[in-house]
């Protein structure tokens, strides 16, 4: 059933710290890390929304204990081929990377979603995969259920992706640590390397390039991982200041991947002040604190290995271009289009439902800034980036906006609207 929530902007500059939730990318592969690892690993600080939590269910259908923080688990030559499915629910990472390490596994499995995951394109995985020697089964329309009958060692490989996709680079990349040689990967830029970090740390590869990286064979090590905040959750807060001229918010301890900061350069180049500072790492991932400070923005042009690194968040780009003066263009992220939602499709909606003025192109949209947005109704397809997009526009919204389908923010960050008025609430 469909839940509404009502949301009202403060009115008013804030400025407020918050925490934001575990980086929701970094806990599914610390969590599958821990899994093909023989011994105990421990996941502090995982993201709470059920995305994660599909992922959890699924490597305990597969043999592993899990305890609060800690994974116990004989390693993958021990994991369980399993009688049912295994549920990914609404989380195309939970699919993309389960398919590469039970590809290195001696599993048969099956893995399921829910309607919207069913309906994603799942066929760039097959060709990098069974490269390696494993048998990935699709439906004709390239989707899932993907059927994988692993392969206890794989045989070493080079491939090339023609989509700048992290999680098919690591689904290959986590198959191919179980090779009989060494391997690698080459996509165009743009893609988040925090798998590509960790394997480096662990001894496991190396990168060659800025877009080659090389896998070399070995078992996974047991390790303690302490994940640092989700840049993609903190982009909304991230958002509501710079649309906010005196606003002003600070979000310690994220990730500071160069991957996943592509939000905040494009804020930066539309006249928002951010500021950031690295203060630590994990397995050579950076980690710091990050503030963002509102000003009168301008629209911008959005393309390219750009476009890609802050592909996540384009959706809420929408929404800020909207407060700002001037068109955005968001090109060369057709990729959109396969998200939970037609992400090009649900963003126009938005904000064409909120008084805004966007367009779709084939490969992004245009927004036509005119410095503000009315309340409204926004429907948000069973698609929580959506969701949450529309209630940061109500932080300067002329009226209330109403979030038809709001459940759907419990994929990636359930507690959001309580952490949106937080922040508004906040002198």
């Amino acid at each position: 059933m469909s839940e509404s929530v009502v949301v009202e902007g403060p009115g008013r500059p804030f400025a407020a710290g918050i925490e934001v939730p575990g980086d929701k990318s970094l806990s599914h592969r610390a969590i599958i890390l821990s899994a093909m690892a023989t011994g105990v690993s421990v996941v502090r600080r995982p993201a709470t929304g059920r995305d994660v939590a599909a992922t959890v269910e699924i490597v305990k259908a597969l043999g592993i204990e899990v305890d609060g923080s800690s994974f116990l688990s004989p390693g993958i030559d021990g994991w369980n081929s399993p009688a049912a499915a295994l549920d990914c629910g609404n989380s195309g990472t939970t699919m993309r990377l389960l398919a590469g390490a039970l590809s290195g596994s001696g599993v048969t499995a099956s893995l399921v979603g829910d309607g919207f995951l069913m309906r994603r394109p799942m066929r760039r995985l097959v060709d990098p995969l069974q490269a390696l020697g494993a048998k990935v089964g699709l439906s004709e329309e390239g989707t899932a259920p993907i059927d994988i009958q692993g392969a206890p060692q794989t045989t070493a490989a080079n491939v090339e992706i023609p989509l700048a996709s992290a999680q098919v680079r690591t689904a290959f990349s986590l198959a191919a640590t179980r090779a009989d040689g060494e391997s690698t990967v080459t996509s165009p830029a743009g893609f988040r390397d925090h798998t590509e970090r960790w394997l480096e740390s662990m001894g496991l590869g190396k990168k060659e390039s800025p877009t080659t990286f090389r896998i070399y064979p070995g078992d996974i090590p047991s390790y303690e991982y302490h994940i640092p905040g989700d840049p993609s959750s903190a982009a909304f807060l991230w958002a509501a200041a710079a649309i906010v001229p005196g606003a002003h918010v600070a979000t310690p301890n994220v990730s500071l991947n160069p991957g996943r900061i592509g939000f905040l350069q494009v804020l930066e180049a539309m006249g928002a002040t951010v500021s950031g500072e690295v203060t630590g790492a994990i397995l050579g991932d950076p980690v710091g604190n990050v503030e963002v400070k509102g000003s009168p923005l301008h629209g911008t042009t959005v393309s390219g290995a750009l476009a890609a690194s802050a592909l996540d968040e384009l959706p809420l780009l929408a929404i800020v271009a909207s407060y700002a003066e001037g068109i955005t263009t968001v090109a060369d992220a057709g990729e959109l289009r396969a998200k939970e939602s037609d992400r090009i499709a649900t963003t126009v909606a938005m904000v064409n439902a909120l008084g805004g003025g966007a367009q779709a192109r084939e490969d992004g949209f245009e927004v036509l800034g005119l410095g503000w947005l009315d309340g409204g109704i926004v429907d948000a397809d069973g698609d929580h980036r959506i969701a949450m997009a529309g209630a940061v526009a109500a932080t300067a919204a002329t009226g209330p906006v109403t979030i038809s389908g709001a459940e759907s923010v419990g994929v990636s960050w359930p507690r959001f609207f309580e952490a949106l008025e937080a922040l508004w609430s906040s002198q």
